[in-house]
């Protein structure tokens, strides 16, 4: 059994200073504590006791990353009725493999606004978990969620200073005033890039999708004109990040999304300024297509495959061949203002399910119209 164990300081003097929005996750403080799965819960419960600001443990298997247990859901476990009895005597992983639930893991590069965006977009009952943050591979550190959300804080109140002093330092003749209005326009339009696209792949996120669907939905609808769904999803993507580890992953994500981008903004010629490339979640993507039939989309997509499997990234355990490859959903209807986006989402969604049931590496049209 082992147990590493580095608190940050949390002292005034050494709190993060100067952050912009630029600054990572590499520049908060961040805990350093791992044990060994075979550690005793009940040791665990005694460093939760002499360590009331660690938020959880990093779990390890022969010094490998295994995942993570908040002191939130660890607690939890051991006040239930006979939890103690249960888990006190026995190793970590017992309780670990009942109470695991999804972990953000998160590279110490990701910007602090970016890491907060995709803290909240969790599900409720996971906001509060802290977040693990991979420095380098098989080092990983611990992040408490509340000093993420100060540091976010410290941000904005700095860009909101920095905005003010433009007005009130800048004497107030003409050529000035214009260039204080365009320092603001373009720390305004870089708060707004930063909001809407995602941190690891630079593609659109997904709250940018939802909101550019229901813009596209209610125009089209007015101009009874057709829209198009693609859903993409990488092969066996579990398995290419339990051979290459999550560095590699992140790598792969980033050269599938801008080969997506590629291959549509080369598809697409007159109508790429509205077609629109998302992060749909995870390994998936997502391409609205406004103005697009069916047909077009179907042919879009089969470029989109094309694209991602000429870029001969390895992927021995795939079943599908020795190269990452994209199963990809299409859906197209004409928007009306009773039909919900969710029936487009849903048929896309289908699509992608067959085309995953029938070998992936594949397009599939659903075609039915709603």
């Amino acid at each position: 059994m082992s147990v590493e164990f580095i608190e940050p300081s949390n002292s005034a003097e050494n709190s993060p200073k100067n952050l912009s929005l630029e600054s990572t996750l590499k520049d908060l403080d961040l805990f350093n504590f791992k044990v060994d799965s075979s550690y005793l819960a009940k040791e665990v419960a005694r460093f939760f006791q002499a360590h009331p600001l660690l938020p959880g443990v990093i779990l390890t298997v022969n010094g490998e990353f295994l995942g993570m247990i908040s002191r939130r859901r660890f607690m939890e476990r051991m006040s239930r009725p006979y939890g103690v009895d249960i888990f006190a005597c026995r190793p970590i992983i017992a309780l670990y493999q009942i109470a695991q639930t999804d972990i953000l893991i998160l590279p110490g590069v990701a910007l602090i606004v970016m890491a907060a965006q995709r803290a909240v977009q969790r599900p409720p009952e996971l906001l509060y978990e802290p977040i693990v943050v991979q420095l380098e591979p098989q080092v990983y550190r611990l992040l408490d969620v509340h000093q993420l959300w100060v540091a976010l804080s410290q941000i904005h109140q700095q860009a909101t200073w920095s905005m003010s002093e433009l007005y009130y330092n800048l004497s107030l003749t003409q050529s000035d005033l214009e260039a204080a209005n365009s320092q603001l326009k373009a720390a305004n339009s870089e708060l707004y890039r930063l909001a809407n696209l995602d941190g690891l792949t630079q593609v659109a996120n997904r709250h940018c999708f939802n909101e550019y669907l229901e813009k596209k939905w209610q125009e089209l609808a007015e101009a009874a004109a057709e829209i198009s769904l693609i859903l993409c999803d990488v092969d066996f993507f579990k398995k290419y990040n339990d051979t290459y580890g999550h560095q590699a992953g992140d790598t792969c994500l980033q050269q599938v999304a801008q080969a997506i981008l590629e291959a549509v903004n080369y598809s697409t010629g007159e109508v790429s300024g509205e077609s629109l490339v998302a992060r749909y979640g995870g390994e998936e993507f997502a391409v609205i297509l406004p103005r697009t039939s069916p047909e077009i989309a179907v042919w879009i997509a089969e470029q989109i495959r094309v694209w991602i499997k000429e870029l001969k990234i390895e992927h021995v355990n795939s079943e599908v061949c020795s190269l990452v490859t994209l199963s990809l959903g299409v859906a197209s209807t004409v928007p009306r203002s009773s039909a919900a986006q969710k029936n487009l989402i849903a048929a896309a969604d289908r699509a992608l399910y067959q085309a995953k049931n029938r070998g992936r590496d594949r397009v599939i049209l659903d075609a039915d119209r709603f």
